[in-house]
């Protein structure tokens, strides 16, 4: 049984799901120390371009050859702009199941491409790759990625209390660390069911400030 994800290229009408490359270490870069994502997510502080290259060259195909995971690069399909990263991860092939994240840059939020691009994601997983369960964890006061789980159907399961670390910055615009809980998302191949339906009678893909 394959135990590994393959190396693709997802398309959307809008956009290319991809392998990271090294082209992609200054856009990368830029985002990563972005407000948001030093809000919700571990990313050490400031994020260089060294470290950039570092994960595009070692970490994420390190993670896809023990199987653990996948890093795609979210392209624009005209501009072949750098606008997101969609990450999987935790997976375990024998229930079939892996965690999904998404980032959008701020430079391209607003135009709904994290919806996109995480549904298109869980449409290939679950067709190509068979997966029977995505999982999605958001932040307790992270609404906006909330909402784009939701709108690409996930259900909420629970949550984890206190299993989560965020980010807050002080009064002197030092970052502190805060302790919160994690909303814990599913979906199943069933859930998707009318998804894309659902987006495009809303007037397409709705954009949210946040990531998860």
């Amino acid at each position: 049984m394959t135990s590994t994800f393959p190396t693709i290229s997802i398309s959307t009408e809008r956009l290319v799901l991809r392998p990271l490359d090294e082209d992609d270490v200054p856009a990368l870069a830029e985002m990563m120390n972005d407000e948001q994502v030093t809000a919700w997510t571990a990313v050490p502080q400031p994020f260089s371009e060294a470290g950039a290259r570092t994960w595009i060259t070692e970490y994420a195909p390190a993670e896809r050859t023990a199987g653990r995971g996948l890093d795609l690069a979210v392209t624009e399909f005209l501009t072949q702009r750098l606008v997101g990263v969609i990450q999987l991860g935790k997976t375990n092939w024998h229930v079939r199941s892996t965690e999904l994240s998404y980032i959008i840059a701020p430079w391209a939020r607003g135009e709904g491409y994290a919806s996109e691009a995480a549904l298109a994601t869980a449409q290939w997983l679950f067709t190509d790759q068979k997966f029977e369960r995505i999982e999605v964890r958001t932040a307790a006061d992270n609404t906006a990625s909330q909402q784009v789980a939701q709108k690409i159907g996930c259900i909420s399961e629970g949550v984890l209390r206190n299993a989560c670390i965020a980010r807050a910055r002080a009064e002197d615009g030092t970052w502190n660390e805060v302790r919160t809980d994690f909303i814990v998302w599913s979906l199943l191949p069933e859930d998707l069911d009318g998804a894309g339906e659902q987006l495009s009678d809303d007037g397409g893909f709705t954009s949210y400030a946040d990531w998860n």
